[in-house]
């Protein structure tokens, strides 16, 4: 993948609207430290329970009752230890700010606490690469496996957050895993992070240790998106990168199929991949429907610098 250059600006030339980096930023080592004591801990689930029920406040009296806290006077203490950081008080009680509504919808979906695994699911799908019946999808550590046991192809490995683990069953879970991964390609192909929303960066290339050219010749081009701001970073083949192009949902459209119904681990045995050029770099990405072929030539930026259809006859649409 290649990378997307992005333009900053000195603070001064910032929109109004736009803090400056670094202004009005709390220590996260004072924030976090907050965070360790039970009571204010059940502060905060208490108040994401009660959003959760449509109240978005609670009194002082209420959220003590929530909690293990001995006495007002100690439990006032704790109050004033979160606000500003992940409470406000108005004048109707108590509500999260927008950190502690994070925190509290993370700590309730077990993001920072539960470690999931699940025994092998049987994947329907036909293995991209050998064409065997042989998929499967095990959970380790919140990460999702899809491999093939009748090759010895790259796998499939991604995360997966715990709360999907625990609220689906075996059957909804892999729908599901497709979904949260295409929502993520999704907009980290617009250049957005799907963790924080800053820009996100894309790079075509050969991104194994071994760059070799015996080893190109032997692998693929991926993207690599990375987030400078967060950190999160995502592999990808190109060909997953454009299934949401306008031009592709349209052609499988036209041929009476959607796109969107195919997983990533397996998006159909009519899509190609090509080197055209690596420098620069232009990758061809192909795929054919009823004699019809649709090719994206993407550019080392991620973008579909052009589109061809051709039809059964050779003629160009």
């Amino acid at each position: 993948m290649t990378e997307i250059e992005s333009e900053t600006q000195s603070a001064d030339e910032l929109p109004e609207t736009i803090a400056p980096e670094n202004e009005d930023r709390a220590d996260p080592t004072d924030a976090f430290s907050v965070l360790g004591n039970e009571i204010r801990m059940a502060v905060l689930r208490a108040l994401v329970d009660a959003e959760a029920d449509g109240v978005d406040t609670l009194a002082f009296s209420e959220l003590f009752e929530a909690t293990s806290a001995d006495n007002t006077a100690g439990f006032s203490y704790h109050l004033r230890q979160l606000t500003d950081h992940f409470i406000r008080k108005t004048e109707r009680g108590y509500a999260l700010t927008y950190a502690g509504r994070e925190i509290a919808r993370a700590i309730r979906a077990g993001t920072y606490t539960d470690s999931v695994d699940f025994d092998p699911i049987e994947v329907d799908d036909p293995c991209p690469f050998c064409r065997e019946e042989s998929f499967e999808a095990r959970g380790e550590d919140n990460y999702v496996v899809i491999e093939c046991s009748a090759c010895d192809k790259p796998t499939l490995t991604l995360p997966f957050p715990p709360g999907g683990h625990r609220a689906h069953d075996r059957d909804g879970l892999l729908t599901a895993f497709d979904r949260h991964h295409r929502y993520r390609l999704s907009l980290m192909s617009d250049g957005v992070c799907p963790e924080c929303s800053a820009p996100a960066d894309a790079r075509i290339g050969y991104f194994d240790s071994d760059t070799s050219s015996e080893s190109k010749e032997n692998s693929r081009p991926q993207v690599r998106f990375d987030c400078d701001r967060c950190g999160c970073r995502l592999r990808s083949p190109v060909t997953l990168a454009v299934l949401e192009h306008p031009e592709v949902i349209s052609f499988y459209h036209r041929h009476d199929k959607d796109i969107r119904e195919r997983p990533v681990w397996n998006v159909g045995e009519e899509w190609r991949e090509a080197v055209v050029s690596e420098e620069p770099w232009c990758v061809r990405v192909s795929t054919e429907l009823d004699g019809n072929l649709l090719s994206l030539f993407v550019a080392e930026t991620l973008d579909v610098v052009t589109v061809q259809e051709t039809t059964s006859s050779g003629a160009a649409s």
